[in-house]
Formats: structure tokens, C-alpha cells, sequence
């Protein structure tokens, strides 16, 4: 799909001095607040931004402020996970 969005030219002029390419950070912008509001996965985020791993978009959201939707629970299981693992 393609988006489109209207910007006075000189608003899209300075926005990409500062920004670069502006079209790539819309995207990227749309793909954080899509993981930031549980509407994306991080899979989604891959295939939308083009990552090869899952570790390139960790890093992307790492540095744009967003971090795993990572619970209590989910440390409590993978605790649990890697205590089966060690028992003989």
C-alpha cells in the first residue's frame, strides 16, 4: 500500500535537512508508534523497515527509546524454561 501525505514544499525542504529521507522516516515513525502501541509485532516491524533479524530491529527500537514488550511473566516463564533445561 501506498501512503501519501501533502506538505507544503518548503516544510518538506526543512524537515529533510534535518531528517533526511523524509518517506523513510515517516515509515520508520509509523513502525515505532505501531510497536510502541501494540498495534505491530517486531516481525511486522522487520518486513515493514526491511531488517534481516529480529537483533536489527531490538537495535532500532533501542534507539528511537522503544523497548520489548518484555513482562514480569514472560521473565517468570523463560526463568522457569531455563530451570527445566539445567535438571537432568
Amino acid at each position: 500500500m501506498n501512503v501519501a501525505i501533502e506538505l507544503p514544499a518548503d516544510i518538506a525542504q526543512h524537515l529533510e535537512e534535518h531528517w533526511g529521507d523524509l518517506a523513510r522516516h515517516a515509515l520508520e515513525a509509523l513502525a515505532i508508534e505501531g510497536y510502541r502501541s501494540g498495534a505491530l509485532t517486531t516481525a511486522q516491524v522487520r518486513r515493514m523497515l526491511g531488517f534481516e533479524s529480529r537483533l536489527e530491529v531490538d537495535a532500532f527500537l533501542k534507539r528511537a527509546g522503544v523497548y520489548l514488550n518484555y513482562t514480569e511473566d514472560d521473565l517468570a516463564q523463560d526463568l522457569e524454561t531455563i530451570r527445566q533445561l539445567r535438571t537432568p
